[in-house]
């Protein structure tokens, strides 16, 4: 049990410090795992910057992931018979919205390069690991030279499923009994816009 995403970000720091000095970034999953990242950034000297990504659900079944988008790109997830001009349109809607996002949080920042870095992505914990998965998959096409996640909860079954594909998945606590994220923390309150931006902005000097 954690008592808030801060005390979980210290469980975290003792299993990442052997990355200290390396060329590697910080990427959080907003908004949650914002206040998880920004004191692993802050002990590593890493720069810290946010994670975006969203499904593109099936046109009869919303619900039902087909594929993901990040800034960067796009990946398709299932053999399912949809229509191309469906697939680039829900690509471009889904886009504008992550560019919009993005400019809320980071202004006219421009994202991180990748390419060659250690990247640790860290979120307050995984649920089903699916969406996490896509944006792994996403994050291998902009060429990181190593990709490490960094949780401080989840279901033994999500974890294994992760962890086959990054070099390395640390995660302190993988209970059984497994719930809801929610359940393992005292505290657990909405991480609201303003404090996202703020956690930014201050990593922004730090890191410089």
């Amino acid at each position: 049990m954690y008592e808030d995403r801060t005390d979980a970000a210290l469980a975290l720091i003792p299993l990442l410090k052997h990355y200290e000095g390396q060329n590697g970034i910080v990427l959080a999953i907003p908004r949650g795992g914002v206040p998880v990242a920004y004191p692993i950034a802050q002990v590593l000297h890493f720069p810290l910057d946010i994670l975006l990504t969203k499904k593109i659900g099936h046109p009869n079944q919303k619900e039902l992931a087909i594929g993901a988008v990040s800034l960067q790109g796009r990946i398709l997830s299932r053999k399912i018979a949809v229509p191309a001009d469906y697939i680039e349109a829900e690509t471009a809607r889904i886009q504008q919205l992550l560019r919009e996002m993005y400019r809320r949080y980071r202004g006219e920042k421009r994202p991180a390069d990748l390419a060659g870095n250690l990247v640790i992505v860290v979120d307050d914990g995984i649920a089903t690991g699916q969406t996490l998965l896509a944006s792994i998959e996403l994050l291998r096409s902009r060429q990181p030279a190593r990709l490490v996640v960094a949780v401080p909860v989840g279901p033994p079954e999500a974890i294994r499923r992760v962890a086959r594909e990054v070099d390395e998945l640390i995660c302190p606590l993988v209970p059984k009994d497994f719930q809801a994220v929610g359940q393992f923390y005292r505290r657990f309150n909405q991480t609201s816009d303003e404090e996202v931006i703020d956690l930014l902005t201050r990593a922004d000097h730090f890191s410089a």
